[in-house]
């Protein structure tokens, strides 16, 4: 195990310090330039498609799903342990200044989203009996034809199945595990046994039940955990200012330093870009899956909409629990317990937002609320992204390969609740990692027909869009 760790780590090293950070950049960038700054212009726009007509209840649909349905989904893969574990982890290893850069991630991110979605949405297929296809591979095969654009496509394919259908989701129960452990002393097995009945009941009701969950359950677990976080931040309002200053200078300073533990800009960029990548998943390749579900009659309205998943995900979830962390454990008083004694005596990426909210909350209340918050969260991801494989088993294998998959997925959901948290962690950034190579590549490849669908356009009122609904 430690063996196999070490391998996972070096090549994780070069895909996130060499590769992974001028690739996501890089695409944010030609998107955020080509589309003239969509995430800016039309950014009201997307706000008032998802919440001038917000229903928790979007109703059964013959094919695919409602807009907000398939946002709902999106954003269930996106809020999952990147925002709580995933953004600790940042913050430990790359400092406070690694939240800098995954909001840089992030706005370049919500451009490259947009992008996700509307050729999802244009190279989507229905089939007679309503069943929608869509996703990275019909775009790859797209943007390259013959055995090229094929061997991308079955690239992709085969590391979205191993990223999101099996490491990826022993990332989610294996937080959920560690986190209910330590709040309720629960043992990690039976949670783990739990989780799959859970799951396996949803998830054989197919997309309708995915979607009709995932609408209702998203928009509860997100205003549950930012109320609980803006009730610690109030209770902790003068180390606000100091802990966002710390983000600047840290994500800007070669030596920046605390508790005797030295951050540099590297280390900063490095887990921003990745831990980023895992928190809003731009640019992966996973969310298109759910917007080529949805039922609309632009691509562009599905777009825009796309683009306020990413915001939530990051902008608003992860910097509430960034500020908390910072604010509880790196400024004033706090600051003295993570140091090099600190991490010694206990403090992971697993147990930190739940050591930061017991500053406010007392011990017993602060890891109940993080370990209930991160179970919404994790499980939510869980139904999403054996959603977003099983459509790549079916594009690999046809319908006979669900079955299969089916049963090997929640096998490996019960097992993350039992493994090593490190090499769970490693083993699913290494196949996040690479599946943005072919997705990226494809994204930029038909940069063109992205540019051409929203230059142009004016921002529609919510006015002009209920009229559109109505029509």
């Amino acid at each position: 195990m430690d063996a196999l760790l070490h391998i996972v780590q070096t090549i994780n090293e070069y895909l996130s310090n060499y590769v992974l950070i001028f690739l996501l950049i890089g695409t944010g960038l030609v998107f955020t330039i080509r589309t003239r700054f969509v995430q800016v212009r039309f950014f009201g726009e997307g706000m008032r498609r998802v919440f001038g007509g917000f229903s928790l209840n979007g109703g059964r649909h013959t094919s695919g799903m409602s807009s907000f349905q398939a946002l709902a989904t999106a954003i269930a893969a996106q809020v999952g342990t990147g925002n709580i574990v995933g953004a600790c982890g940042a913050i430990l290893v790359g400092g406070p200044g690694a939240i800098f850069w995954m909001w840089l991630i992030a706005f370049l991110g919500m451009s490259t989203n947009y992008a996700e979605a509307v050729l999802a949405q244009k190279t989507r297929t229905v089939d007679a009996d309503g069943s929608v296809h869509g996703g990275p591979v019909y775009y790859i095969r797209s943007a390259f034809k013959g055995a090229g654009g094929k061997f991308l496509a079955g690239f992709f394919s085969v590391a979205i199945i191993l990223a999101l259908g099996f490491m990826g989701s022993m990332v989610q129960s294996n937080s959920i595990a560690s986190t209910i452990n330590t709040a309720f002393g629960i043992p990690t097995w039976a949670i783990g046994a739990l989780i799959v009945l859970v799951a396996g009941f949803i998830l054989i009701g197919g997309i309708q039940r995915i979607a009709s969950v995932t609408e209702k359950l998203v928009p509860v677990m997100a205003v549950i955990y930012l109320v609980g976080g803006l009730v610690a931040l109030i209770m902790n309002a003068h180390e606000i200012l100091p802990a966002i200053g710390l983000i600047f200078e840290c994500a800007f300073n070669p030596d920046a330093s605390i508790g005797g533990v030295t951050f540099g800009i590297i280390a900063a960029l490095s887990q921003g870009a990745k831990r980023g990548l895992f928190s809003n998943e731009a640019g992966m390749g996973s969310t298109p899956h759910a917007h080529a579900m949805a039922n609309v009659k632009d691509p562009h309205d599905q777009g825009v909409t796309a683009m306020v998943g990413v915001f939530v995900d990051t902008f608003v979830v992860v910097t509430m629990t960034a500020l908390v962390v910072i604010s509880a454990l790196y400024v004033g008083d706090g600051a003295l317990t993570v140091d090099a004694t600190g991490l010694a005596a206990g403090i992971n990426k697993t147990n930190m937002a739940q050591y930061a909210f017991s500053e406010f909350f007392g011990t017993g209340f602060g890891n109940a609320f993080v370990a209930i918050c991160l179970l919404f969260f994790a499980f939510s991801t869980i139904l999403s992204w054996n959603l977003f494989a099983r459509l790549n088993v079916e594009y690999l294998f046809g319908k006979k390969g669900v079955m299969p998959f089916f049963v090997i997925a929640l096998a490996f959901i019960f097992l993350g609740s039992l493994l090593s948290n490190d090499l769970v962690w490693e083993l699913a950034d290494m196949f996040n990692q690479l599946m943005v190579l072919p997705n990226a590549i494809a994204l930029i490849a038909l940069s063109g027909t992205v540019a051409a669908c929203v230059n142009g356009r004016k921002s529609k009122s919510l006015a002009e869009i209920h009229a559109e609904d109505e029509e």
